[in-house]
């Protein structure tokens, strides 16, 4: 699936709606007020089979499919969802897990402002490669805000990873942990809810620690233009040192209410 990028640099008077930074609340013009929404890259990685296609299918539609077919180089499925009274577009890119796909999906990481890092319950190789995907996203967009899951708790009769083994690989990459069951829908939406309201947070404290990096000619801001036009491919534009604010025009779009499917059971 491909998406539309254009690259744009912002005027002092764009900025974004109602994000507040101390006593202020940067807010844009009347005209784009109730066009624009804060959209953000998160990227879903580690070995084949383990589910990242199904989480990323059971979050964004609500549906599991138990028959595998494996992703060739890299898909894509968005939701929109709120975060604080927020309007946030999540775009999640379901990357293939093997190797001789390694340089499609590097390319992809580049502007990703969130990760999932994914093993399964039932496969060690899967959970041993977790430090080696980590090291790859990292190098490609250094320390964005990322989560460690641990997939198919549902198959934990078979399981071939200690319970410590993964609470002590979540310490050692000081990540937080999460396990999930696509399956039967258990904590899929947290993982996502939960790097949002990461990424948000952190977009928040950079604008505070230097406002003028919503003004900055030298620090672009990525537009997604629905309309058609602009350039293909991911945007590698950055936010003081590797993050990038995504926004996208929302102007033809109805507002719906919430997805039946954003919450989740908890054990």
């Amino acid at each position: 699936m491909e998406t539309n990028y254009c690259n744009a640099v912002f005027e002092r008077d764009v900025l974004i709606t109602g994000i507040k930074v101390g006593t202020e609340t940067f807010s844009t013009p009347k005209m784009l007020e109730e066009d624009m929404e804060v959209a953000i890259k998160m990227v879903v990685v580690g070995n084949g089979a383990v589910g990242k296609s199904s989480m990323i299918q059971r979050y964004c539609k609500g549906i599991f499919t138990k028959d595998y077919k494996k992703t060739i180089g890299v898909d894509f499925l968005e939701r929109q969802i709120q975060v604080n009274d927020e309007d946030v577009r999540l775009m999640l890119w379901d990357t293939a897990g093997q190797e001789e796909f390694d340089a499609i999906t590097k390319a992809y990481y580049r502007g990703a402002q969130a990760c999932v890092l994914v093993f399964s319950t039932t496969d060690r190789e899967s959970f041993e490669a977790i430090s080696s995907w980590r090291e790859k996203v990292v190098a490609e967009v250094g320390d964005i805000p990322t989560v460690l899951v641990q997939n198919k708790i549902d198959l934990l009769d078979d399981s071939c990873i200690k319970n410590e083994e993964a609470e002590a690989l979540a310490k050692k990459l000081k990540l937080r942990f999460y396990r999930t069951s696509v399956k039967e829908d258990l904590n899929v939406s947290e993982v996502f809810k939960y790097l949002a309201e990461k990424y948000l947070q952190k977009l928040k404290q950079q604008i505070a620690e230097d406002p003028e990096l919503m003004h900055s000619s030298s620090n672009k801001i990525g537009v997604f233009n629905t309309a058609g036009g602009g350039h293909s491919g991911p945007n590698s534009s950055t936010l003081n040192g590797g993050d990038v604010i995504n926004l996208r025009p929302n102007k033809q779009r109805t507002k719906k209410s919430r997805n039946p499917f954003s919450s989740c059971s908890i054990p």
